[in-house]
């Protein structure tokens, strides 16, 4: 089956195409990707894992055209981020 395997990295996205047998899994697809080999220094296991933007396991079995997503781990926070800047703005009216 054929499966897409999408990488965020900090300047780019790369998407890899896979042929993989049926009843593979995400860590599987992963693994397939040889993503330590193609990009230098990325840690594949701090990154968390979706397929089709919705977060799933490693052990997800996949289906023909579905799309294993890798997400970096984020930088800030966004509530902690709008909780900095009203801060900054002082007291309102």
């Amino acid at each position: 089956m054929k499966v897409l395997l999408a990488v965020a990295l900090p300047d780019r996205q790369v998407v890899i195409e896979l042929q993989l047998a049926e009843g593979s899994t995400v860590a599987q697809a992963i693994a397939a990707g040889d993503l330590e080999a193609r990009f230098a220094g990325l840690d594949v296991s701090a990154m968390r894992t979706g397929v089709w933007s919705r977060a799933c396991a490693p052990h997800t079995v996949l289906r023909e055209g579905d799309r294993v997503e890798l997400y970096r781990p984020l930088v800030a926070d966004a509530k902690q981020m709008r909780r900095e800047r009203a801060k900054d703005q002082g007291p309102r009216r």
